[in-house]
């Protein structure tokens, strides 16, 4: 772990864990992954899947290596129902039109495939200027509804404190420079609350304020 990273290390490590647990549950045979960037979950699932196909777009900002397919979420180079299941890890809100994407995924799904999705509901504008939408637990039900999908499982990651708790670290690492920066005053402030966060968030998860819902969800 980078120490330079360790402003988000409470989001991405509940994050990681819930994506691992629900791949490991729901994905299975020949894998999609969509908007695969440098596929952090790559080693992960090598136990998990046969095939870890990835598809990104050719001005992405992640590496291209890692990616077999060029193409978008819309435009999949592939025939209908190709595989056994999906994976998509925080693109949604950065689509201009998710609900095309999410039955581009349908289509190249075979019969009964299961998808995994990680969808962010309370966050900051990120990786701009494509930063479209968030998602409420309903929102998400209707659009994957409508694109053919029935949901088998849909769970908020945190309650008001992880999420502020982190926003807070997120807002306040905008000062991480100079003096600051080398000593690492932010950096061990940004921990401390993290750890707070998390602590208080065991004691009431209130889960009307999650940062982000991981989905599962079967072709109808």
């Amino acid at each position: 772990m980078k120490f330079t990273n360790l402003h988000n290390i409470l989001v991405r490590s509940i994050a990681d864990k819930a994506i691992i647990n629900y791949s490991k549950e729901y994905l299975s045979g020949d894998l999609i992954d969509i908007g695969c960037g440098e596929k952090p979950y790559k080693k992960a699932l090598d136990n998990v899947v046969d095939k870890h196909i990835g598809v990104d777009h050719e001005n992405s900002n992640h590496n291209l290596s890692n990616a077999e397919l060029i193409g978008s979420a819309y435009e999949i180079p592939v025939e209908d129902g190709s595989f056994d299941s999906a994976l998509c890890t925080a693109v949604l809100e950065h689509l201009e039109e998710p609900y095309l994407a999410l039955q581009e995924c349908n289509r190249v799904l075979k019969k009964d495939g299961m998808a995994v999705y990680s969808i962010p509901f309370i966050w900051h504008i990120h990786e701009v200027p494509r930063d479209f939408f968030r998602y409420s637990k309903f929102g998400i039900e209707y659009l994957f509804d409508k694109a053919g999908f029935e949901i088998e499982k849909i769970e908020a990651l945190s309650g008001f404190w992880i999420t502020f708790g982190q926003l807070f670290v997120y807002y306040i690492h905008r000062f991480n420079r100079g003096p600051l920066r080398w000593f690492r005053i932010i950096t061990f402030i940004g921990l401390i609350i993290q750890g707070f966060s998390f602590l208080l968030d065991k004691l009431d998860k209130a889960e009307d304020w999650t940062w982000m819902y991981v989905v599962a969800a079967k072709k109808r």
